[in-house]
């Protein structure tokens, strides 16, 4: 064999079978790396500052829970890209902890089970997650866009609460709670992140949110608004320590709530991993998935021992896979090295926990908000015509808002049933599973025509569209160019033009002649859903 020969030989023998077992430079490695940390970076700190300040928990330990949380994040993205037998899809997902319980382990601490009952309801539902993968494939099927939309969404709305305290100070005993400088440092910085995503690059959009974080800090150095003084107060670097907040207590009622974040994560978890093989143009079967869902699991298993919380994929990152190219699942695993290491840093966890809480809020906002616009980005792939969804969402949705818009709602309540249901992603999470099973599963007594509300609703958004937009900019008159004739003549409404009265009622169904003149648009409008895009 000649020199040629065997070097096409040796260069195939080193081709990677697979496009995410590419690898890349050492430093491209890192580098691509560090952008997906930067990308996350924002909602993995998120989690434990929110579930901190509930808990009361003082700005050195909330740095402990954010250096934990990054730790442990770190371990999980190893685990799920590089993989072990039975653990790990080997696909470039980051992980970290998921928005998905926040309200949740929030209502778990407002029912006063403090810190240790939030670890202990994440180290059972997630046991019972890491028991349930093999047979998840099973029951997914009962979390479809319907349901996941609903989640999200009210996870966003949910957590706006959180944000407006934010903005206001964070403590509702301070002098200054709700002040206009507190308030007016939040609008900056919400201020920021807007301009900053309309007219910066593409890089800078997508660090939008952590660079109006930085710079709505120095602005509230430069106003006395900012207190550093404390970040020096503790040790430089340190391992996690084990059981730091105590050992885990063990409440029936906030295990419930937690089990049903984990069966919502475990459906978002696999979406990820289906979209992301998909961006990857790799196969992806059942076994994968199951080893990345056990990935998933078996990390959040660990992560209360170290004061971390549930693990699970970040869709903003198969966002950044797609945007980039870079396939190489090597170049996630630099991402996790690096955020272990930040772990391993808790004076960084100090600084973050020092940044004024309105910036915070500021930019609360917007990250929250974009949790709900995922979610509504979700809904809208939902078949609402013919059908019951509309209804499913309708009153989940709202069952969700009622903790939020009255939070002493179930005082009277059990306390078992006060901290299930005191989470709005709890109760809309519940709502949507046994609504849509009710509807969707079980076909007994469910009309074939849909209900008084979404038939409404249905007829009410295809009165008006683009077409009709245009027609009123130009000239203020609806032209019927979307395919309603214009009428020819003063004919009567109801009435056809030889003065006749049109039948009414589902006669139209077989007659398309018949057919009222806005179904075709209807129908026209209800195209094969989008392929799955990446939510926060």
């Amino acid at each position: 064999m000649n020199a040629r020969a065997q070097k096409v030989a040796d260069d195939a023998e080193r081709r990677p079978v697979r496009p995410e077992d590419q690898r890349l430079p050492l430093g491209a490695t890192f580098g691509y790396g560090f952008q997906h940390v930067l990308t996350m970076y924002g909602g993995i700190i998120a989690p434990p500052l929110i579930v901190g300040s509930a808990a009361g928990l003082t700005p050195a330990e909330i740095g402990t829970l954010v250096a934990a949380s990054l730790f442990m994040g770190g371990l999980a993205t190893i685990l799920q890209t590089i993989g072990i037998p039975f653990f790990g899809s080997q696909l470039p997902l980051v992980q970290g902890v998921s928005f998905a319980g926040v309200s949740t382990m929030v209502a778990i601490v407002g029912g006063g089970g403090g810190m240790q009952a939030v670890l202990g309801a994440v180290l059972v539902a997630s046991a019972v997650g890491f028991l349930i993968t093999p047979f998840f494939a099973q029951i997914i099927r009962f979390f479809p866009p319907v349901v996941t939309g609903v989640v999200i969404t009210t996870i966003g709305l949910t957590l706006m609460p959180v944000a407006a305290n934010w903005a206001m100070g964070g403590n509702a005993d301070s002098p200054d709670y709700g002040s206009v400088s507190n308030i007016g440092l939040a609008a900056l910085t919400f201020a920021i992140v807007i301009l900053l995503s309309k007219v910066g690059s593409g890089t800078v959009s997508r660090l939008s949110i952590l660079l109006a974080i930085v710079l709505g800090t120095v602005v509230a150095l430069f106003t006395g608004q900012a207190d550093f003084s404390g970040v020096g107060d503790g040790p430089v670097a340190a391992f996690p320590a084990f059981l730091g907040f105590g050992a885990p207590t063990f409440e029936i009622a906030a295990i419930v709530s937690m089990l049903i974040v984990i069966l919502v994560t475990l459906t978002e978890t696999t979406a990820d991993i289906i979209a992301v093989g998909e961006i990857v143009e790799t196969k992806v079967d059942r076994k994968r998935i199951a080893n990345g869902l056990r990935a998933d699991m078996a990390s959040s298993v660990v992560s209360p021992f170290f004061g971390s919380f549930t693990q699970s994929a970040f869709a903003q990152n198969v966002g950044l896979v797609a945007i980039t190219g870079i396939k190489s699942r090597f170049v996630v695993s630099a991402g996790g090295a690096i955020l272990v290491v930040l772990g391993l840093l808790p004076i960084l966890g100090r600084v973050v926990a020092a940044v004024p809480t309105p910036v915070l809020g500021g930019a609360g906002v917007v990250l929250f908000g974009s949790v709900a616009a995922s979610g509504i980005r979700t809904l809208a792939k939902v078949d609402y015509s013919n059908s019951v969804n509309l209804i499913i969402v309708a009153a989940s949705i709202s069952f969700g808002m009622i903790p939020i818009a009255k939070p002493d709602f179930y005082d009277q309540f059990p306390t078992w049933f006060g901290i299930i249901f005191h989470s709005g992603i709890s109760s809309a999470a519940i709502m949507a599973i046994l609504l849509n099973i009710l509807f969707n599963h079980i076909k007994a007594g469910t009309p074939p025509d849909p209900s008084v509300f979404a038939e409404g609703a249905e007829r009410g958004a295809s009165a008006v569209d683009d077409d009709d937009l245009e027609d009123l900019e130009d000239d203020g008159v609806l032209n019927g160019s979307t395919g309603r004739p214009a009428p020819a003549s003063s004919t009567p409404a109801g009435t056809t033009p030889d003065g006749t009265t049109p039948p009414v009622g589902p006669a139209h169904e077989d007659d398309p002649a018949a057919r009222p003149a806005t179904e075709p648009r209807r129908e026209a409008r209800h195209v094969a859903p989008a392929p799955r895009t990446a939510t926060p």
